[in-house]
C-alpha cells in the first residue's frame, strides 16, 4: 500500500475549508495533520486519482508526468490546487500563484504502481488496446 505525502501552500486570502476540499477531490481518505499557511496530509488510496484520470482520458499525460517524477522509491508531482477544488484533475506545469498541491507517493514498487495508476495506452504487440 502506497503512503502518500500531500501539502500545499495556504495564501491569508484562502479559505482553510476550500483548501481542505481540494485535497479531498483527489484524495478522500487524506487525514490532515497540518492546518495554517501550510497544509499538509497524508493519504493511502490512488483509488480516485486514477479514476479522475481515467474519467479526463488523461492517461498519457498524466503517465509522463509520473514517470518524470519518479525516483527509487517514490513519485513526486504537483497539481492545481484551484481546478482539484472544483473536481478537475490538472498537473502543475509551473508554479501558480497560490500554490499547488505536491504529492509524494513512497512505494516499494515504482512502476507497478504507475501502470496501476496511469496504465499505457499504447498497443504491445498481440495486445487489444484498452
Amino acid at each position: 500500500m502506497p503512503r502518500i505525502l500531500l501539502r500545499t501552500p495556504r495564501k491569508p486570502t484562502e479559505s482553510l475549508a476550500k483548501v481542505k476540499i481540494a485535497v479531498l477531490n483527489v484524495f478522500p481518505d487524506a487525514r490532515f495533520h497540518r492546518e495554517d499557511d501550510v497544509v499538509e496530509a497524508e493519504a493511502s488510496s490512488v483509488e480516485r486519482l486514477r479514476e479522475q484520470i481515467r474519467n479526463q482520458k488523461i492517461r498519457d499525460t498524466a503517465r509522463t508526468v509520473l514517470l518524470r517524477g519518479r525516483a527509487t522509491n517514490t513519485i513526486r508531482f504537483g497539481l492545481n490546487k484551484q481546478a482539484a477544488y472544483v473536481g478537475t484533475l490538472s498537473f502543475a506545469a509551473e508554479a501558480t500563484p497560490l500554490g499547488d498541491i505536491e504529492v509524494l507517493i513512497e512505494t516499494d514498487d515504482v512502476d507497478r504502481l504507475i501502470d496501476d495508476i496511469a496504465e499505457s495506452t499504447l498497443k504491445k504487440p498481440g495486445e487489444a488496446l484498452r
